[in-house]
């Protein structure tokens, strides 16, 4: 007779279970774990690639909190992130509403869903050629409709918020879907009672649908806020950083540290940093926003 484990499954069950999850495994300890840790260990170290990695203790950490390009980048990276997860939110909510109040078609679905499908590099490339000074449609019109041309990714004031539209435009169907979802597991009784009870459209969104949508929302809220530090590909195939390092975001500086300067272990000491503020973020914000409970289970 087959032993059972105290989940209630059989030792043979557990045997093939493992088995199945051997190439999960392998994939986690060969693009992640192993990664990480040499990564780590990298940013204790000189490195260049071209000779062995030189352990000098803590040098690059202190090398960081004395470098101005380092807070540059991060106070670039913050810019981007509040642009980009203040408007995507708040659009996405509303485009989440409005589908589920009025229509719940697949086809509408789909077309919203669209721009997600499409690659950043391919979508920051077709904006880029749109915003182009000279020749982009958007500074045509603007001429055809008298007003002035504008450098959108040519002016330093103006590159960092178009970036962050564009990637906008991009994600926002995607986070819409993940907050209609929300929408859809909330029992429909819920809104009945409170419209028995004289609420209106805006007092049932304010009092029933944020309180019961508040996992979904910080599930939503660490997914995106987690991503918009990652911001990367935009930005390299239309500002490089610039001007004037308007857009050098850290994971730019990062790359710029570790493939044009070859100084590998300040860059891997860069990721380190970047990766304990993130892990920082997220635990904080699932704490404030008490992403494990809503109204329902109380």
């Amino acid at each position: 007779m087959a032993t059972t484990t105290k989940k209630g499954f059989t030792q043979s069950q557990f045997a093939i279970a493992m088995v199945f999850l051997i190439p999960s495994f392998i994939g986690f300890f060969g693009f992640f774990a192993w990664p990480a840790l040499r990564g780590i260990y990298l940013s204790f170290t000189e490195y260049d690639m071209l000779r062995d990695p030189v352990w000098i203790g803590i040098d690059n950490y202190v090398k960081i909190f004395q470098d101005p390009i380092f807070f540059n980048s991060i106070w670039v990276t913050l810019e981007y992130v509040l642009l980009n997860i203040g408007i995507q939110t708040v659009l996405a909510l509303l485009i989440a509403v409005l589908l589920h109040r009025f229509t719940r078609s697949i086809v509408i679905r789909g077309i919203i869903l669209l721009p997600y499908l499409i690659a950043n590099v391919i979508v920051a490339l077709v904006w880029y050629w749109l915003c182009d000074y000279n020749l982009g449609l958007i500074n045509s019109v603007l001429d055809g409709l008298g007003m002035q041309r504008m450098g959108f990714f040519g002016n330093e004031n103006l590159a960092m918020p178009t970036i962050a539209l564009v990637n906008v435009w991009r994600h926002v169907g995607y986070t819409a879907l993940l907050i209609f979802a929300g929408l859809v597991a909330i029992p429909r009784d819920v809104y009945e009672a409170a419209e028995v009870d004289g609420a209106g459209e805006w007092r049932i969104f304010r009092s029933v649908t944020l309180p019961l949508l508040r996992p979904v929302l910080a599930f939503v809220l660490v997914v995106t806020l987690v991503g918009s530090f990652q911001i990367y590909d935009t930005i390299a195939v239309t500002t490089e950083g610039g001007p004037v390092h308007a857009t050098r975001a850290i994971n730019v500086y990062i790359f710029q540290q570790a493939f044009e300067q070859r100084n590998f272990g300040y860059a891997s000491a860069l990721a380190v940093i970047l990766m304990i503020f993130l892990a920082f973020i997220a635990i904080a914000q699932n704490k404030m926003l008490k992403a494990n409970e809503n109204d329902l289970d109380r």
